[in-house]
């Protein structure tokens, strides 16, 4: 008989730890915080410069004239993980016209 008052005082407190572990929440796992955006339009009467900005650091520049005829196109940015003073041989400043469109 003792010993069938200690297994249902042994359920019973396991019943409260279950119980108590239910209750508490569940720690919630690290969130990033979503990268700055900026985009900024400049424009005047003959063109429009949009230029695109994530986390500081410049993605696009889009270049549309405002004359009838003629086609938009972009400036390649610098790389972001380059020295600005080291010769590159890259693209960056570069213009880029898109020639097809799907």
């Amino acid at each position: 008989m003792a010993r069938m008052r200690s297994c249902v005082a042994g359920f019973g407190l396991a019943a409260l730890v279950v119980a108590a572990i239910a209750q508490t929440p569940a720690p919630t796992p690290p969130t990033r915080p979503e990268p700055q955006i900026k985009r900024t339009v400049i424009e005047d009467d003959h063109v429009r410069i949009e230029e695109l900005k994530v986390r500081g650091q410049v993605q696009r520049i889009t270049i549309s004239p405002k004359a009838s005829g003629v086609r938009s196109y972009e400036i390649a940015p610098p790389d972001s993980g380059r020295d600005p003073s080291q010769q590159s041989k890259g693209i960056s400043g570069h213009s880029l016209w898109q020639l097809f469109s799907f």
